[in-house]
């Protein structure tokens, strides 16, 4: 009998350097796709897919992401006061209710597959959920909500997947690939971030993971790979059996909020879609191709 995926991992413990300075003092997590934080895209598509429980694996520093998700007080007596009901309802938005939201303190920066390590008592041996909210993902259909629909066939690990450039694969996890049926691609192997000329396939892991509790057992040894880290790229590597590992061509569109490009293209692509501001986002790269180009 398949077990449902009720809970969902959220590493944040970064420290955000490439957006520094104003990653000093706030976290990479809260920094606004237009009018919403970065973390609650993911927030919002975990629970769109139905996860139940979310598992928030945080650092120093990190507590604007605790209050953004609990009630403020001052500001909703404000509004409230002031008739801003509307206003009252947006903010109100990121509340759950208690016992939705767990933290989790990372200690020390060893990696994502420790960062995953700090949430097995509370995973206990359940398959879960993992989603970096680094990456973001517009799709009809929640690309974790894509993956649960798989999972219940595949009852395996399964990762979300992509193809890059053969000259992009030192960026990425890249699948060993065994066997590929339709949108599904069966590995043999999964290879953390290999040179170009040493990577397996095309096809690259992004930021959302369904894995089965097993994951634990070898994450327990705290082996370190590449970077020094505790990779969660290597634990994944040595459960696979037979066809146990999966990756998942999904449906949608990712940008890497983890680089300034790839925050603006979200941001611009997010506007273009908008009632509120598409117009104007339009007129201004109209006006900008006629700065450029002339006025034909």
């Amino acid at each position: 009998m398949s077990q449902r995926i009720r809970k969902a991992v959220f590493p944040v413990a970064g420290l955000g350097t490439r957006f520094l300075p104003i990653t000093k003092t706030f976290p990479k997590e809260m920094l606004p796709l237009i009018d919403k934080p970065l973390i609650q895209y993911s927030v919002e598509e975990a629970l769109a897919s139905g996860i139940e429980q979310l598992i928030f694996i945080t650092g120093r520093g990190q507590s604007a992401i605790e209050n953004y998700f609990d009630y403020a007080p001052e500001l909703n007596y404000m509004l409230k006061s002031k008739g801003c009901m509307k206003e009252l309802e947006i903010v109100n938005a990121s509340v759950f209710e208690p016992g939705t939201i767990t933290y989790l303190r990372q200690q020390f920066p060893l990696g994502l597959g420790h960062a995953i390590w700090c949430a097995r008592h509370l995973i206990g041996d359940e398959p879960f959920a993992v989603l970096l909210p680094d990456d973001f993902i517009q799709s009809e259909k929640p690309c974790l909500q894509q993956m649960i629909e798989v999972y219940q066939d595949h009852q395996n690990s399964l990762l979300a997947v992509m193809e890059v450039p053969i000259a992009e694969t030192q960026h990425y996890g890249i699948l060993d690939v065994k066997s590929k049926e339709n949108n599904r691609i069966y590995a043999k192997g999964l290879v953390e971030k290999p040179l170009p000329n040493k990577a397996p396939s095309c096809y690259a892991v992004v930021g959302r993971y369904i894995l089965t509790p097993d994951i634990f057992e070898k994450l327990d040894k705290q082996e370190k790979g590449q970077n020094n880290e505790i990779q969660l790229t290597d634990a994944i590597a040595k459960t696979i059996k037979g066809n146990s590992l999966c990756g998942l061509l999904f449906e949608g569109e990712r940008y890497d909020c983890g680089n300034k490009k790839g925050m603006l293209d979200a941001i611009i692509s997010l506007a273009l879609k908008r009632e509120d501001l598409k117009v104007e986002v339009q007129k201004f790269f109209l006006k900008d191709s006629r700065h450029v180009y002339g006025n034909y």
